[in-house]
């Protein structure tokens, strides 16, 4: 439980009760076969280490080159929700403390009617939108929980969503074999970004820890943020005293300031360099590996364009998803743009150190950052 000035700001286990109630059921599969997809997906992601490695040329820096200290985790939708809010817990942490510095503002009355319970239910709404949409996800901040193992060192974990992977198959009418094999090799690279380049993890708590640290928002902004987006789910579409509709900004930018506008700016460059460079890797890797990665790769771009309906897609703009669908295109052209310019090692220079990542000005431009880097 989180306090803010001795009031509960959010009571998590509520959280992970009601996104775990509120999710949809997955696909109907026998035990079997469920049994089948989750040693099938172990086994791909076994496979999609060696594959992610030898296209990358990225090895980790231990003596065996071993990652196996972020584990890869086969998981139902409720562990994913689980998992989820341990790592916001963490995260979310130093903002909550600016909260409790800050109780004496107008946040603590609103605080002390609504409670943690409200904002408890609110979180787990928003907790089961996307707990049936993940297919899979690093937890680069992942604390270790008894059910939930991690890296010793905090260091991530891989997990892959097994019920939505398998809705996902179906719905695309593809392959299930190539497709699961697909999903791992994005989500493999993830896992070798992390373990390869061992000063990413901690340059990005930094990054996001100094976002939420500038954060000037009072706990009565924040609980409305998260009342828009739960209002969005029963198709309540907010509106503000000018009727403008605040479905269509994002939860991101409601809450940011001049100050967390630069940071912003350096983690939007970095996560589209991260999303960009899986993507590549994947449909680099995909032809020598996976028969039919065209078809997989033409259909899930359009599923992941067009969204799944009006309330889908009003969520999907409040919390700044659509931005994450510009960052998949916009890396995926930064990270081809560089190696057909300087190769893959010359790409490579790109995990240098902090000072080697692109801005999100080169993101755009990539010759950019060849100029900069390489000159």
């Amino acid at each position: 439980m989180t306090s803010v000035g001795g009031v509960q700001m959010v009571d998590w286990n509520l959280a992970v009760t009601t996104a775990t109630r509120l999710v949809r059921p997955g696909p109907e599969i026998s035990r079997e076969e469920a049994r089948e997809v989750v040693a099938e997906l172990r086994r791909h992601a076994v496979a999609s280490e060696e594959h992610v490695r030898r296209f990358t040329r990225m090895q980790p820096p231990s003596a065996n080159g071993d990652a196996a200290d972020a584990p890869v985790l086969v998981v139902d939708r409720a562990s994913w929700v689980r998992a989820n809010v341990a790592g916001f817990r963490e995260l979310l942490a130093p903002l909550l403390v600016r909260m409790r510095e800050r109780r004496a503002g107008p946040g603590g009355a609103v605080l002390g009617a609504v409670g943690g319970k409200v904002t408890g239910v609110e979180v787990g709404m928003l907790l089961s939108f996307l707990a049936s949409r993940v297919l899979g996800q690093f937890e680069t901040f992942a604390p270790v929980t008894r059910n939930l193992p991690g890296a010793a060192d905090g260091g991530g974990r891989l997990l892959l969503v097994a019920p939505n992977i398998v809705h996902v198959e179906r719905e695309l009418d593809v392959a299930p074999h190539d497709f699961r094999l697909w999903v791992c090799l994005h989500e493999e690279t993830h896992r070798t970004q992390f373990s390869a380049v061992p000063w990413l993890r901690d340059h990005l708590r930094g990054e996001i820890q100094a976002f939420l640290e500038e954060t000037d928002v009072d706990a009565a902004t924040l609980l409305e943020r998260l009342r828009e987006a739960a209002q969005s789910l029963t198709g309540a579409r907010p509106q503000g005293e000018d009727g403008e509709d605040k479905a269509d900004h994002s939860f991101v930018e409601l809450v940011q300031t001049p100050a967390q506008r630069e940071i912003l700016g350096r983690l939007t460059a970095v996560m589209s360099l991260l999303e960009g460079h899986a993507d590549y890797v994947m449909d680099g890797v995909g032809p020598q590996v996976v028969p039919s990665v065209a078809e997989i790769r033409e259909k899930f771009t359009k599923r992941r364009a067009s969204g799944a309906g009006r309330l889908d897609q009003a969520l999907r703009k409040l919390l700044g998803l659509d931005a994450k669908l510009r960052q998949y295109r916009e890396g995926e052209r930064f990270v081809r743009t560089v190696v057909d310019e300087v190769g893959m090692d010359g790409f490579n220079k790109v995990w240098t150190s902090p000072n080697t990542l692109p801005t999100k000005a080169e993101i755009a431009e990539p010759a950019d950052w060849v100029a900069r880097v390489h000159r």
